[in-house]
């Protein structure tokens, strides 16, 4: 079972590697809960530090999907326009 933060989101450490296996969705989600509870104030500069670092790893997370999914985009569009010509 995964240790849970006084914030109510598991905790991470500065130096653990996002989970490559996560959902973009998953990620996405939550990483809003993060933003969220750091919007919402009232964490301890540590809590509000560790929230920050694990929204940076999920960010990074997102933009490798997306990343992706752009890649893919693009390829579909060359094999089309290929296809065309």
């Amino acid at each position: 079972m995964t240790p849970t933060a006084k914030s109510g989101l598991p905790e991470s450490t500065p130096a653990a590697e996002p989970d490559p296996s996560a959902s973009y969705e998953h990620a996405r989600d939550e990483l809003a809960a993060v933003v969220a509870k750091l919007e919402s104030g009232g964490l301890s500069l540590d809590d509000s530090l560790t929230l920050w670092e694990r929204g940076e790893q999920l960010a990074a997370i997102c933009t490798r999907f997306l990343d992706g999914a752009r890649e893919r985009v693009e390829t579909a569009l060359q094999r089309t326009d290929s296809a065309e010509s």
